[in-house]
């Protein structure tokens, strides 16, 4: 165990301290309200509740427990995991549904890293050994194409790239209903969801979210959008698209119709990351990777065409 003293700043005033803490410490809100419940939170000495308010300059004390051991890697098969391609800098795949992109607390499916390794690539970059080689995420839910950095040059530049934004990321969202525009820009913030730790949210204050969309093809109850994004956060197209009331069809969790999910015969968000394109690492050209359709969400699209 260790114990860290935090004064509280201005800006978290008035907060509830599972969501202030959460923002000071960079845990989940489920984390800290655990830690209030065993009395591992102490404001200005005294045992602090969750939903006890924050005031600023006082001073909180957490008693965090020990991290966990670090997760290990097996390699492991993963049924419809493809190599688009492959080379001494990077590999691209075609990642399918159910499959996270590396280990973590909780999570007992396949992973990516796990299937490279059984495939018998070899990942030599820096960092924790269940995340080597990950330069972006993909939602288990989300199928498509992604990369991952196989030498330490490729990942210190595929890092970067992502974080100034210099890869074009491609997605195709079948939402329901008709965007108007048919074409447009979603500026809105995004953050944990206040009440739903599992979730993310359009928050005031939250981090700067950019999506770009325009409709390809219209249906009676829904659009197929082409989508670019400008930043990348969790949950970013799902949450952007539910706050405009077109949530992609089959997204329970964000307030999608369960009526049309169980007509298309959908378990998941019909949300396909289709292309990635971005400078290659090793000499700066411009390459770029394209994913077909999985057959759940081709077959989604047949339904809708055949009665539009």
């Amino acid at each position: 165990m260790s114990a860290r003293m935090l004064p509280v700043p201005e800006g978290l005033d008035g907060m509830r301290v599972d969501a202030g803490l959460a923002k000071l410490l960079g845990l989940s809100r489920t984390v800290v309200a655990e830690l209030a419940a065993t009395g591992d939170v102490l404001l200005d000495g005294k045992p602090a509740g969750k939903s006890d308010r924050l005031t600023a300059g006082g001073l909180l004390e957490v008693t965090l427990p020990e991290p966990d051991a670090p997760l290990e890697v097996v390699a492991e098969p993963v049924d419809g995991l493809k190599v688009l391609h492959d080379d001494d800098d990077i590999v691209v795949v075609d990642k399918p549904v159910g499959v996270a992109v590396h280990p973590s607390p909780g999570w007992t499916g396949p992973t990516v890293v796990a299937g490279l390794a059984a495939m018998g690539l070899r990942i030599s970059t820096s960092g924790a050994a269940e995340r080597q080689g990950v330069v972006h995420r993909l939602d288990a839910g989300t199928t498509g194409v992604m990369v991952v950095a196989k030498s330490e040059h490729a990942y210190t530049v595929l890092k970067r790239a992502f974080k100034e934004r210099t890869v074009d990321k491609g997605y195709h969202a079948l939402v329901q209903g008709h965007p108007d525009p048919t074409r447009g820009t979603i500026d809105a913030p995004i953050d944990r969801h206040p009440r739903h730790d599992y979730k993310f949210a359009v928050v005031a204050g939250g981090r700067p979210s950019v999506t770009h969309y325009e409709v390809i093809e219209a249906f009676r109850a829904a659009s197929l959008v082409d989508v670019k994004l400008e930043t990348g956060r969790t949950h970013q197209i799902r949450v952007h698209f539910s706050a405009l009331r077109h949530p992609c069809v089959g997204d329970l969790t964000y307030g999608a119709d369960p009526v049309l999910a169980r007509k298309l015969s959908l378990s998941r968000q019909w949300l396909h990351a289709r292309t990635l394109g971005f400078a290659h690492p090793a000499d700066g050209r411009h390459v770029e990777f394209t994913s077909q359709y999985p057959a759940d969400l081709a077959a989604a699209l047949d339904v809708l065409r055949a009665e539009s």
